[in-house]
């Protein structure tokens, strides 16, 4: 196993990186809409499951449009331009929503007086040269609409919304958490943004992807280790070190992961996961105390030992149980791509039944090492032995 420093381990960690950083422009970039429709740029949307794919055309000043929101047949989606300012309040929004008997998803037009959206329809504040349609596919809106720029200016204020529809109207959203999160500055010609997009969208990556290797995948490797190549006489000394790599390794990419997470949530006022978060502070708080502990650990012939030992198995476990459980916690709340999860899901299967073979294999070793050490004690003296502790 590459040891941190050694060149493999830098290009690993160079691969993760890069790969955090490009993860979201593919995302976006492989979506696929109706009528063989393609956009040139795109961006994965920060909160509520959006993304927002366009083509901008210098000559004229315009930009088709496909914004897309995971959603529900009974909620609504929202997307628009604000000219007046940063927020919701004054944005002109094109509203998609679905006729609960008939399944048709309609786009109503309007600019929003308060934060809370109308059924009244309005004129937008600038041009749509092309009127905006609606789908509802794959449990997800897709909104399509030509704008033309407002003061012909490349930057714009845009804003996102979703909320329920509930007796064939539109009801307000909910005033906090990712609802009041929804927007950014974008330019549609290079399409770089500010405001809570990009930038945030690339550290939340950042932190799911470091709790993922450190917490989830370099912990229970090591863990791994520990029991099933000791086993072997000639892996002595060397499991040990490469076990105590790993975990410090996976300790060290969790602790950044947890306080990259301890950032975004006090920059995130009034959006709170409690459950994600208490999870890992418990998960900190255990792998710290194991870190410890090694400080504390007896000598083998120690009669403490055997209490020690306890208590290292059951933390190490703990931590392993909860970092998977939070870490799903996670994908969820981030609603990556489907592939995500399903590599993770990929990986942690890969190790179970690594383990599995490798419980078979070491129980089998024992046991055999148990028999002969029983039927030469025998012989000798008389007296039974094992040696062996699993």
């Amino acid at each position: 196993m590459a040891r941190p420093g050694h060149p493999a381990w830098l290009l690993f960690t160079a691969a993760i990186a890069l790969f955090a950083a490009g993860a979201t422009a593919q995302d976006c970039l492989s979506a696929t809409f109706q009528g063989g429709r393609t956009f040139l740029k795109c961006n994965a949307l920060p909160v509520l499951g959006a993304s927002l794919h366009w083509t901008y055309h210098a000559e004229n000043g315009t930009a088709d449009v496909a914004f897309r929101a995971t959603s529900g047949t009974n909620e609504w989606v929202a997307w628009g331009i604000n000219t007046d300012g940063t927020g919701m309040g004054g944005s002109s929004v094109f509203i998609a929503s679905q006729d609960a008997s008939t399944g048709v998803a309609s786009v109503l037009t309007t600019v929003l007086e308060g934060t809370n959206p109308t059924l009244t329809k309005q004129a937008p504040k600038f041009a749509v040269p092309v009127a905006p349609t609606a789908e509802y596919s794959g449990g997800a809106y897709t909104i399509y609409v030509t704008v033309t720029l407002p003061g012909n200016a490349t930057q714009q204020n845009t804003v996102w919304q979703h909320g329920p529809f509930t007796g064939g109207a539109v009801a307000p959203h909910t005033p906090s958490g990712a609802n009041i999160l929804s927007v950014q500055r974008l330019d549609f010609l290079s399409g770089q943004s500010s405001g809570g997009s990009n930038s945030r969208l690339h550290r939340r990556n950042l932190h799911g992807i470091l709790n993922a290797v450190g917490w989830g995948i370099l912990i229970p490797l090591g863990a791994m280790i520990a029991r099933y190549l000791r086993v072997f006489e000639s892996a002595d000394p060397a499991w040990f070190y490469l076990h105590i790599a790993c975990q410090i390794s996976g300790y060290a990419l969790g602790v950044a992961g947890w306080a990259l997470g301890l950032k975004l949530g006090s920059e995130s006022k009034g959006l709170t996961y409690k459950p994600h978060r208490n999870i890992g502070i418990a998960i900190f708080c255990l792998a710290t105390l194991q870190v410890f502990a090694l400080l504390l650990r007896p000598d083998k012939k120690n009669k403490y030992r055997v209490y020690w030992n306890a208590y290292h198995h059951s933390v190490g476990y703990s931590v392993i149980v909860l970092a998977a459980v939070n870490i799903f916690k996670g994908l969820n709340i981030l609603k990556p791509a489907s592939r995500w999860k399903t590599s993770y899901i990929a990986i942690i299967a890969t190790l179970a039944g690594v383990a599995l073979c490798l419980e078979a294999i070491t129980w089998a070793i024992v046991l055999r090492r148990r028999k002969r050490a029983k039927s030469y004690g025998a012989a000798a003296n008389g007296t039974n032995g094992t040696g062996l502790q699993l």
